[in-house]
């Protein structure tokens, strides 16, 4: 049995990769959109929304319990967005990039 394609692809998310699992219709869904939209221009993050409506598998696995939110590869949220922890996430998921990057220019350099 092979794996989902939407598995496959938040298996590659970078640390400030923003999927957000939604679906038309949801208010929830657009008051996290609305919450987040200022933080992921704040710290350089993407958005990838995804509507769960056009895939049995993901609504299936979602239903009701959008919006689902993931940071990277991890589930950061789900139903209502916590502003204050999803700026903390970020800022660490930055840091966490940041020192990658530094850590690669130093080798590269040595």
């Amino acid at each position: 049995m092979s794996e989902h394609p939407e598995d496959l692809r938040l298996a590659g998310a970078g640390a400030l990769d923003v999927t957000l699992y939604t679906r038309p219709g949801c208010h929830l869904c657009e008051a996290a959109k609305a919450a987040i939209h200022p933080l992921l221009a704040e710290f350089g993050a993407s958005l990838q929304e995804i509507n769960i409506d056009g895939d049995a598998v993901l609504t299936e696995r979602y239903g009701w319990d959008i919006p689902v939110l993931f940071l990277g590869t991890r589930k950061a949220a789900k139903h209502r967005i916590n502003v204050k922890q999803l700026r903390r996430q970020l800022k660490e998921a930055k840091e966490s990039v940041e020192q990658s990057h530094l850590v690669m220019v130093r080798k590269k350099g040595a």
